[in-house]
């Protein structure tokens, strides 16, 4: 295989998940709602295309059901340190250990999509001064 080509993503309702995908991580839009039949709507994250499908199918995990994010399967998107800093701000306090994580060469931070699909976020990118959080490494889990 040369790549991951593109992601179907289940959602339960297609327009706050539309509306996260593309305010809130800022994804490139390929096609909106309006150019399907059906409730899908298709971004793109790099060469990736991630593709939301309305099936009703959504994972719904929230705090109660997710100990760790290490108990479930996840999307992860890179970018740069400014953009991680500023979304982590954005959607901190969703469950327990989201938090940034020490994964040797890179660091990442755990959140929930408006339907409970688990998604992460990276950085290659170094801090420019001291770190604001402390960082968790797989010994955090439990």
């Amino acid at each position: 295989m040369d790549a991951v080509d593109h992601i179907n993503v289940d959602v339960d309702a297609l327009e706050p998940c539309y509306e996260f995908y593309r305010d809130t991580l800022e994804l490139e839009l390929v096609r909106p709602p309006e150019d399907f039949q059906g409730e899908h709507a298709m971004f793109r994250a790099g060469e990736t295309v991630v593709t939301l499908a309305q099936t009703g199918r959504a994972e719904n995990w929230d705090e109660r059901g997710l100990a760790h994010p290490l108990d479930k399967a996840h999307l992860a998107f890179a970018t740069d340190r400014e953009r991680y800093e500023s979304l982590i701000d954005e959607v901190d306090g969703q469950f327990p250990k989201q938090g940034p994580y020490d994964w040797d060469e890179f660091e990442g931070f755990y959140f929930l999509d408006p339907d409970g699909n688990l998604l992460e976020v990276i950085t290659y990118d170094a801090p420019d001064g001291e770190r604001s959080r402390p960082l968790l490494t797989h010994d955090d889990v439990e």
